[in-house]
């Protein structure tokens, strides 16, 4: 009875015209509502704060690499269950369905204005983009092939660390890949890091941190451990911004900030800068 009352007020209230509602997204830093189709148009861009939300993997790939110019290395290759870990065989199996990849990392080669680079992108939709034997070894080739053909690597990173579900093997990745990054530097190997919202743990210990430039995206978080584990360590409170990009630039640890609206143009730019000059014959 009440409930019938209170629907023909609301539409007395509202002249008969049905209230419109509209789908929205919260800001994980500001906390604001975003138009959810405001929230796409600006790729995922908070207008409010300048926070940089999460893009797929197919998403970072579209906005950052001239069209039809990226060839995936490795599309294939997926995770065993080294360590017997239950249910991790079936929540892979769903997670492929979901997300149309095979684990949480693309990699191959492809044109940014021209310019041809070796690229590995995170996706966090898979387990968190945490680092299994899978992302270790497509990281180790994408650096191999960029070493043998003498080209530049720009990894995506956005991790929550090691994957426990592949104990020691997952943590084995953080110095297969370090070794790659390094053969490739001794090589003479540009190698750009790219940190985006979260890159945290075992990624950010190993090669997120190598990079010959280390770019971030506004307001994303990075680090090792986390916020409350270091201040019941140090037992002390720390900065509001503390581990966010903005903080990390300021220590020294991040080298630029660039927002994703400039990042393709920023990166064919510093590869233009340091491709080789072509020999004259």
């Amino acid at each position: 009875m009440f409930e019938d009352f209170f629907k023909v007020v609301k539409h007395r209230f509202n002249n008969g015209d049905e209230e419109e509602t509209f789908p929205t997204v919260k800001c994980p830093r500001c906390q604001s509502n975003i138009h959810a189709e405001r929230y796409e148009e600006l790729n995922k861009v908070c207008p409010n704060c300048n926070y940089h939300g999460r893009l797929t993997a197919r998403e970072r790939i579209a906005l950052t690499f001239d069209k039809d110019s990226f060839e995936e290395f490795d599309s294939g290759m997926i995770s065993c269950d080294p360590i017997s870990f239950p249910e991790y065989p079936e929540k892979q199996e769903k997670l492929r369905e979901a997300t149309g990849l095979n684990d949480a990392i693309v990699t191959g080669v492809g044109l940014i204005k021209g310019q041809k680079a070796v690229a590995g992108i995170m996706d966090s939709r898979y387990m968190m983009a945490s680092m299994g034997s899978v992302v270790g070894e497509k990281i180790a080739r994408a650096f191999e092939y960029a070493t043998e053909n003498n080209l530049p690597v720009i990894m995506f990173t956005a991790s929550g660390g090691a994957r426990m579900q592949e104990g020691i093997v997952s943590l084995m990745q953080m110095a297969k890949t370090s070794g790659a990054v390094k053969l490739h530097s001794d090589n003479g190997g540009l190698y750009i890091t790219v940190l985006t919202d979260p890159t945290t743990g075992g990624v950010t210990a190993s090669f997120a941190s190598l990079g010959d430039i280390i770019i971030a995206e506004p307001k994303i978080l990075i680090g090792f451990a986390g916020r409350r584990v270091i201040e019941s360590t140090m037992k002390q409170r720390l900065p509001e911004d503390f581990q966010l990009a903005e903080f990390m630039q300021e220590k020294g640890f991040v080298d630029m900030i660039v927002e994703r609206k400039k990042m393709r143009k920023t990166l064919a730019k510093i590869l233009s800068i340091h491709a080789p000059e072509e020999k004259e014959v």
